[in-house]
């Protein structure tokens, strides 16, 4: 009984993974666009201090900008938010896809094959290189510098 009532809430929680519920109020909780789409009214049109429209025009292009930015986008949304959907998470998947079947088995692969060759280049630096580089290092081993300041 218990062990059924365990494999329940797995498939609950399996299952809660796709379906789990959104934040409609945070709809950034990761904070991806902070510095990319805070823009308002401010932050695009500004008069100086000497230089004021009506006080009716600045009001009107206020509501104007906001309004209309605020649709625009909602419509745009509407339109494009759920292909454009569609879209990223078919990249994204494929994405996946070729790094899991693809990018990871390779560089795994490659580090398998690396290992081997590292193995002998490694046994013929020791073998070759090495008593050479010994043999340099005993003759230049007597040579002295010795500097000499002239008048």
């Amino acid at each position: 009984m218990a062990e059924e009532q365990r494999e329940l809430e797995e498939r609950i929680i399996i299952k809660d993974q796709h379906t789990k519920e959104i934040d409609l109020v945070n709809r950034d909780p990761k904070h991806i666009n902070e510095d990319v789409v805070k823009v308002d009214f401010e932050d695009v049109i500004a008069e100086p201090v000497g230089t004021y429209s009506f006080d009716g025009v600045w009001k009107a292009s206020y509501t104007t900008f906001t309004v209309s930015k605020y649709w625009c986008y909602r419509l745009l949304s509407a339109l494009l938010g759920i292909p454009l959907a569609v879209v990223w998470g078919f990249l994204f998947a494929l994405i996946s896809f070729c790094h899991i079947w693809a990018v990871v088995p390779c560089i795994k692969s490659y580090l398998i094959e690396i290992q081997c060759v590292s193995r002998i280049y490694s046994l013929c630096i020791h073998t070759f290189c090495d008593p050479l580089f010994e043999a340099l290092s005993k003759i230049c081993s007597n040579i002295r510098v010795a500097l000499r300041k002239e008048v």
